[in-house]
């Protein structure tokens, strides 16, 4: 399987788009099962809440170690969130 080189300002794919909307939903679900607000996963992080709104809305891009950050402070396991 090859990967093809996207230069840096050219916008991702729509399948990458519509993956990272899909995690997102997925972060959303289960923090609401858990009773947690965004404010307080936010503030957990730390990160401001806009910033962490935008993830749950797939608007903006997670790394690894914010996306494990997010996973420890809602008490799942990460492939919890990107299954």
């Amino acid at each position: 399987m090859s990967v093809e080189h996207v230069p840096r300002s050219a916008p991702p794919p729509d399948w990458v788009l519509h993956r990272r909307r899909q995690i997102g939903r997925q972060i959303r679900e289960s923090r609401l099962h858990r009773n947690l607000t965004q404010e307080g996963v936010a503030n957990s992080i730390p990160m401001d809440r806009p910033t962490y709104n935008r993830i749950e809305q797939g608007h903006a891009s997670a790394g690894l170690d914010t996306l494990l950050l997010i996973a420890d402070a809602i008490g799942v396991p990460l492939a919890e969130l990107v299954r």
